[in-house]
């Protein structure tokens, strides 16, 4: 596609659009004419989705734990439609798990997904979005990111890890025109917790823990968000023209943030005189 036609909407570049937020974002951007490079293992899940939308849409075969493959197809979707406006690294699973319960190549692969993959991604974008002097990465977070629970403890260290360097890029970028949001969604019906999802083989020192565990995220998640309502929420935050760096997206999560913040500042506040033993 010529990158001088009179296209005034946004590209994007979205990940892991077979199902869930990835599919329903992807409908949304192109349902308001704009571009999207469509990312998925299997690209038969879009289908429809070409069959409505055309060349709007480019369909990529991908699996992000391939380092080499994540750079070829951005650069390819550059190449494509000449620029990139919104990069969405949504591709990702959970996993189920006590800590005790988890194998080494259930946390590699857990990493390797919801960490490298994310990545990789956003380092094979950032050369074009400077060379324009402008973009917006958003990267698919969750109030797993900023709290954690019982039960998905390797879940939550690959989206700690995600904020992390995504707060830092942040930082770092921002002299570049280059903005970088973090969606921290709470419970919705997508297949996070379902068919997608991994589980390690159970030990039965928690079953008791479990069966408390499971009864609580029950509860918890008796209300779960929209994803398809998670659209209109999606193409605010890429059209603002100060996007936040963090937005939590559903009821749930800012009632669970201010219970552990105030916590954490609590028992910083409590051991502060530890704090200043140890600084000498």
């Amino acid at each position: 596609m010529d990158s001088t036609s009179t296209f005034t909407g946004k590209t994007w570049f979205i990940t892991g659009t077979s199902r869930g937020f990835g599919r329903e974002w992807a409908a949304a951007a192109l349902g308001r004419g704009d571009r999207v490079a469509a990312t998925a293992r299997d690209t038969s899940s879009l289908d429809d989705l070409v069959d409505t939308y055309g060349d709007a849409i480019m369909p990529i075969a991908l699996d992000v734990n391939d380092r080499d493959a994540d750079f070829a197809a951005v650069a390819a979707a550059h190449q494509h439609f000449g620029r990139l406006d919104v990069v969405v690294n949504n591709a990702g699973y959970g996993h189920f798990g006590f800590i005790e319960e988890i194998t080494e190549s259930e946390a590699r692969a857990q990493l390797e997904t919801n960490v490298f993959g994310a990545l990789w991604v956003t380092q094979a974008a950032l050369p074009f979005l400077r060379e324009q002097g402008s973009g917006h990465i958003v990267q698919v977070s969750s109030i797993g990111g900023i709290s954690a629970f019982p039960m998905v403890g390797i879940y939550h260290a690959s989206k700690w890890a995600l904020e992390g360097f995504s707060q830092a890029l942040a930082q770092e970028v921002a002299d570049f025109g280059i903005r970088v949001t973090l969606i921290e969604p709470g419970g919705f019906t997508t297949d996070w917790a379902g068919d997608s999802a991994a589980r390690s083989q159970t030990h039965p020192a928690y079953d008791e823990m479990r069966a408390k565990t499971q009864q609580w995220r029950a509860q918890r998640n008796a209300t779960p968000g929209d994803p398809v309502a998670s659209a209109a929420a999606i193409l605010e935050v890429v059209d603002a023209e100060e996007p936040p760096l963090r937005v939590f997206f559903g009821a749930a999560p800012l009632d669970i943030a201010k219970a552990d913040y105030a916590g954490r500042l609590e028992t910083w506040e409590q051991w502060n005189h530890v704090s200043l033993l140890a600084q000498g």
